[in-house]
């Protein structure tokens, strides 16, 4: 088998190495042998840098997803017994950008497919996460900063994670309270993070300020947009629009192009330019993972966000007779015919396909 390199999203710290970690492909003993217990530190972080080697793949970017956020569910779940989670959040907000790096279009497309398994109260938050290492990447953030507005996403909402689930399948209003622990939720959550060992300013005021709006209609504090980090808003907004693509007992999700659309249109802020135009250009309005018709009546989905010239790969698994493919077809948006017509829910695609078949071997569970 072909020697692989690995990056810091392939290691699990806590668990036993699965493979012997060699310096170099070439090199004659391994640096790291199987069944090691990993922990982080600099001497792993140089050998990273350097170039760490396996004769067995990595695991695939969905399993590496999924595994982060069962780590993230118990850590969160657990944090009013610990005294030192900051190590490990760190090592799972590290552990996921450099899963997003790895493939954005399937760590993507796992948001709108619904292939990270959990809680919402957790799932969510790891959703939320993606998105906003995606756009903090491209903004240009160094790694450290991303590294800290990757772990403020993964925690917003620790402060409420245990009523979170319940909240999502309510299908009337929340009461006085339940409202009321909400608006709370950020305060809790500063105070539950600084009780787990967590004493960054900038985490926690990312975590407290990510509900505040620019006019001051937001909460826990009414503050206004210059006292607003511009990392805060930028959760905020993936915590929103995340919100909006998934369903809840009374409504539908809304399609990615809606859910584009009533950021721009409706959101409170109003945003720094740059988070929104950014945010626009790494997600779009049919982002990897959207179910789509086009042109000629064949429907599939979106593979990857737009090439140079604004075409979008997409995967047809229907064709226009209505008959599914034999083979899926792989073609671009620039031709004419596959144009999209139109984003579809799940009951209107009526399509059944793993994101294996589509994305390949990095996109297997």
């Amino acid at each position: 088998m072909a020697i692989t390199r690995i990056t810091l999203a392939d290691l699990v710290f806590g668990e036993p190495l699965r493979w012997d970690l060699f310096s170099a492909p070439a090199a004659p003993s391994p640096v790291l042998q199987k069944g090691q217990l990993l922990a982080p530190g600099p001497q792993l972080d140089g050998w990273l840098a350097d170039g760490l080697y396996a004769d067995q793949p990595p695991p695939s970017v969905l399993h590496s997803l999924n595994q982060l956020n069962a780590r993230l569910e118990q850590t969160l779940v657990d944090l009013r017994d610990q005294a030192s989670a900051d190590i490990a959040l760190r090592a799972i907000a590290g552990e996921l950008t450099a899963t997003v790096r790895r493939d954005p279009d399937i760590a993507l497309a796992a948001l709108f497919l619904n292939q990270i398994a959990g809680p919402y109260g957790v799932r969510h938050c790891t959703e939320t996460a993606i998105v906003v290492s995606l756009v903090a990447q491209a903004m240009g953030k160094s790694a450290p900063e991303c590294l800290i507005v990757t772990a403020a996403a993964l925690t917003m909402n620790v402060g409420m994670v245990r009523q979170a689930d319940l909240f999502q399948t309510r299908d009337g209003a929340l009461t006085s309270e339940e409202r009321a622990l909400v608006r709370r939720h950020p305060n809790v959550g500063v105070d539950l993070l600084r009780w787990a060992g967590v004493t960054d300013e900038e985490w926690l005021s990312y975590v407290l300020l990510h509900h505040e709006n620019d006019d001051g209609s937001g909460y826990p504090e009414g503050r206004l947009g210059h006292e607003i980090a511009q990392n805060a808003k930028l959760i905020g907004l993936a915590d929103r629009y995340c919100a909006f693509v998934s369903a809840r007992n009374y409504r539908r999700s809304l399609l990615p192009p809606e859910a584009l659309a009533r950021l721009g249109a409706e959101h409170a802020m109003p945003l720094d330019p740059s988070v929104l135009d950014h945010f626009a250009q790494q997600i779009g309005a049919f982002p990897p993972g959207t179910l789509v018709r086009v042109q000629n009546g064949a429907t599939g989905v979106v593979v990857s966000r737009p090439e140079t010239d604004g075409s979008l790969r997409l995967c047809l698994l229907r064709g226009a007779d209505g008959n599914t493919l034999a083979q899926p077809e792989h073609c671009l948006t620039s031709t004419d015919q596959f144009a999209i017509a139109e984003a579809l829910h799940e009951d209107q695609a009526r399509l059944r396909f793993t994101m294996k078949q589509v994305w390949g071997d990095m996109a297997s569970l």
